[in-house]
């Protein structure tokens, strides 16, 4: 627990820290934002680790808010906020706010993007939002696309699709390449996409038994 309670307290440092020198310049502040969304983020994954829902819920939902907000001034293009938003919300299990969000990427064009990872914010926010039927072709998009992991993008397709053994092959190898990083955003040893994705399963029943200290011990089947 020791070992997580530094990275929480790291973080928590990190997010006050850029709380307290917030510029006013646009450019500037989009990216202290992002970097307060990340902070956020990964205390609300160590804590997720140490079994404290309800506080990681907390920060979490920090972290998908900055990430909004970070929107306003960032460049054209950055699907990686709406993305870090729904993922967030996800974790923290606010679905309501998951959907919400979800419908907030659609209407700033992921549907209509070209670039992979615009798709990859189009399939995350339909899948959120239960449209399955219309992820798929979003999902199919991404699977051969060097700018989204394949598997992440298999994972989603068979989501999508409805279809247990392809998923379960396709988070198994996600989970894999998690297990194989030296690096993680804010080097937070968590399997966060994997976590995302079993939170998304669980809700059509596809979730399957995952083992893994990059995983919460609660997380086995979501």
């Amino acid at each position: 627990m020791a070992y997580w309670d530094k990275h929480v307290e790291r973080e928590a440092s990190r997010y006050a820290d850029g709380e307290a020198r917030l510029p006013d310049d646009p450019d500037a502040r989009q990216r202290q934002l992002t970097r307060m969304g990340n902070a956020a983020g990964g205390a609300g994954l160590a804590l997720l680790m140490m079994g404290r829902a309800d506080e990681a819920a907390d920060w979490l939902y920090r972290a998908a808010e900055r990430y909004r907000e970070s929107i306003v001034g960032a460049p054209p293009g950055s699907w990686g906020r709406p993305i870090g938003a729904m993922k967030a919300f996800v974790l923290g299990g606010d679905w309501p706010q998951a959907e919400e969000t979800a419908g907030w990427a659609l209407e700033l064009g992921a549907a209509e993007a070209e670039s992979p990872i615009g798709r990859y914010a189009a399939a995350l926010a339909l899948l959120v939002l239960g449209r399955d039927h219309d992820a798929v072709v979003h999902a199919d998009a991404i699977r051969t696309s060097d700018d989204v992991p394949h598997d992440v993008g298999d994972a989603l397709a068979f989501l999508a699709a409805g279809d247990l053994v392809g998923y379960t092959y396709a988070v198994e190898s996600v989970l894999d390449s998690f297990e194989s990083r030296e690096e993680y955003l804010e080097d937070i040893p968590v399997a966060d996409t994997v976590l995302v994705l079993q939170a998304l399963a669980a809700r059509r029943g596809l979730a399957v038994e995952l083992s893994s200290s990059l995983l919460p011990a609660t997380s086995a089947g979501a």
